[in-house]
């Protein structure tokens, strides 16, 4: 089966940006990209919109490179607590997901970060210090560190009284 030639108009998650003309599988054109309205088919006409998109682009990714590198200082070195029930033998009840440490910067840290930005690949299912990272747009990364405590320990008593 022969490949569909699309001008990309929006940025699409590992197949590119906006302004590029990409080779796709039939189905993912019809069923995705052209009914989303992030492609259209390549004709002559589409190809002569591409320097204009291709130029939008380009002035786009100077202002997102610009927030991702502020939102990059904020979060660099940050460190986020989790406090998590433990039964007696120390293990988790349930774990922290991606969702989990987005509602933490919100709540701690007081940035939006999304979570689709998290490098997280599975979600934590035991207490300790993690070091991780958030890839921001442009290619921008941030390290952070995330403490999971158990409830009723020193640090997250500590935590609590540094709450108040």
């Amino acid at each position: 089966m022969a490949n569909t030639k699309l001008l990309l108009i929006e940025d699409v998650e590992g197949l590119g940006r906006s302004g590029d003309i990409v080779a796709v599988r039939p189905g993912f054109a019809r069923n995705f990209l052209l009914p989303q309205q992030m492609a259209l088919l390549a004709d002559k006409s589409a190809l002569r919109m591409q320097a204009r998109l291709q130029e939008e682009r380009r002035k786009k990714a100077i202002h997102d490179k610009k927030e991702a590198d502020e939102l990059a200082i904020q979060i660099e070195g940050k460190v986020l607590t989790k406090i998590v029930k433990v039964d007696h033998d120390g293990h988790m009840y349930g774990s922290v997901s991606a969702v989990d440490v987005v509602h933490l910067f919100e709540e701690q840290a007081n940035l939006s970060v999304e979570k689709r930005c998290l490098q997280l690949k599975h979600a934590l299912k035991e207490t300790g210090v993690f070091p991780l990272q958030v890839k921001l747009k442009e290619d921008v990364t941030a390290s952070f560190t995330l403490k999971i405590v158990p409830e009723g320990s020193e640090e997250a008593s500590a935590g609590e009284t540094e709450k108040k």
